[in-house]
């Protein structure tokens, strides 16, 4: 049996019989000891007669490994081996004892039972996802194992553990859990320029670079801001992204698209003008276009271009006040200087003491201002002839013109009328008693404005308050 349990590797507590040379008090007993018998059996005492402790009939010597034996012998201290003697069996440390806790040598030459000691163990410990442990001493006691995780981990619970006397470990499995938020890396911040006429600009990149350190897996990257391949506008735009794991950690990254805009100075509408422009009016590639307001000239460059200098080309233009020329051949010569720049209001009279008359042209010259901002000329026809008189503010008009414009207007001289005309040369509306400047002007911003005027209008509302 010591033989086949040191085959198994396990330490044991064995009851030797040392195959010694017959001691000389064994001679004449008639016993042959058996060499080859190596563990004491427990056996019946015979009933045939009575032991005798005082003759030294002898149990083989009781060794036991990994273990001690303490024995007490009926004949005193120097007899471990004799009939009756009585052993208690314990393990060292480290080990178990299995079988008898006491044997009595019997009159069989055997002793009572059998025992051995085993080496305790802890059961093997289970792997921890994710993480690995390592052991001073196997599954044996006292041994300490000592837990770590894989990278991009973090141990949560007992660093280590140690195999107690019990045979169990101590404190608790500890588990690797996924604290460490990705890595994630943002494309670098970029600049761009608008290109000409446009106030944006499209940017491309190319998506960040995110890698886990625990499992390498991303679950989801989440993009704060315009997609690549947007039109943005002028300025700085913050772009941020954010990547999680399977953990739920996550990360964030996040870099700058500033666009910028070439400008040219501001452009200032000239006196008596304005101006009208493409795209903002004062970046590259814009046009911007002069315009003098009604009863004046343009003369110079008529338009402007933002140039990629962030200079202006050409020079500005200015506006003058409308020349009228009254000597032509016609009233149609006369009404074509002020297509699409004046509106006419023509006042007819039968003379110059007409009360209708006389009412209508003070109310007019009290309100001038007025007038000249919705770009109103006035004619007046005024008498019969021949002392009938035409005139355009100080300048005379000649009789034969004065004759067409009335058939070419079908205005009387038998009484007093008057007939509003728009810058295309339509008539618009016809009065036959003097009307208020305020009923013209009202009729005009309602009715012939332009979108261009009414801007104009809103930006110039109190001018003549």
């Amino acid at each position: 049996m010591a033989g086949q349990l040191s085959q198994r590797g396990v330490l044991s507590l064995l009851l030797f019989l040392i195959p010694a040379v017959t001691p000389t008090w064994y001679a004449g007993s008639g016993y042959s000891p058996d060499e080859s018998y190596n563990e004491v059996y427990a056996g019946e005492v015979p009933a045939a007669r009575t032991p005798d402790y005082q003759v030294p009939r002898w149990c083989y010597t009781l060794n036991i490994q990994d273990g001690e034996a303490t024995c007490y012998s009926p004949r005193g201290g120097n007899y471990h081996s004799s009939l009756g003697t009585r052993c208690e069996l314990s393990c060292d440390r480290g080990f178990r004892l299995i079988g008898r806790r006491s044997v009595q040598c019997l009159p069989s030459r055997r002793w009572s039972g059998t025992a051995y000691c085993r080496q305790m163990r802890c059961h093997a410990l289970p792997f921890i996802t994710s993480g690995t442990y390592t052991c001073t001493n196997g599954v044996l006691l006292d041994s300490r194992c000592d837990y770590s995780c894989s990278s991009g981990y973090h141990l949560e619970g007992d660093r280590s553990r140690i195999c107690m006397e019990d045979g169990r470990w101590s404190g608790g499995e500890p588990v690797c859990v996924d604290i460490d938020p990705p890595k994630i890396r943002c494309p670098h911040s970029r600049e761009k320029m608008a290109e000409p006429e446009k106030l944006t600009a499209r940017v491309y990149w190319d998506p960040p670079v995110v890698k886990d350190s625990a499992d390498g897996t991303i679950t989801r990257v989440t993009l704060r801001g315009p997609e690549p391949g947007s039109h943005f506008p002028e300025g700085e735009h913050v772009i941020r992204y954010t990547a999680y794991d399977r953990a739920y950690n996550r990360a964030s990254c996040k870099f700058i698209v500033k666009v910028q805009v070439r400008r040219c100075p501001i452009l200032k509408p000239p006196q008596h003008g304005y101006l009208t422009c493409t795209s903002a009016g004062d970046n590259y590639g814009a046009t911007c276009e002069y315009h003098c307001d009604g009863g004046y000239e343009r003369h110079g460059t008529p338009s402007r271009v933002c140039q990629s200098s962030r200079q202006w080309s050409g020079s500005p233009p200015i506006c003058t006040r409308m020349k009228i020329n009254v000597n032509v051949n016609s009233a149609a010569g006369l009404l074509d200087q002020f297509y699409e720049k004046q509106r006419l209001l023509i006042v007819s009279a039968p003379d110059p003491s007409n009360r209708y008359y006389k009412m209508q042209i003070s109310m007019l010259q009290q309100s001038t201002c007025g007038l000249d901002l919705r770009h109103v000329t006035i004619i007046e026809l005024v008498g019969q002839p021949p002392q009938e008189v035409g005139r355009i503010r100080e300048q005379q008009l000649s009789a034969s013109i004065i004759e067409e414009l009335r058939q070419f207007q079908r205005l009387t001289r038998s009484y007093f009328n008057m007939v509003l005309i728009d810058k295309q040369g339509i008539d618009r509306e016809r009065y036959m008693e003097p009307v208020t400047p305020e009923e013209i002007f009202t009729f005009i911003d309602d009715y012939l404005l332009s979108n261009q005027e009414l801007e104009q209008r809103r930006e110039q509302r109190d001018v003549c308050e």
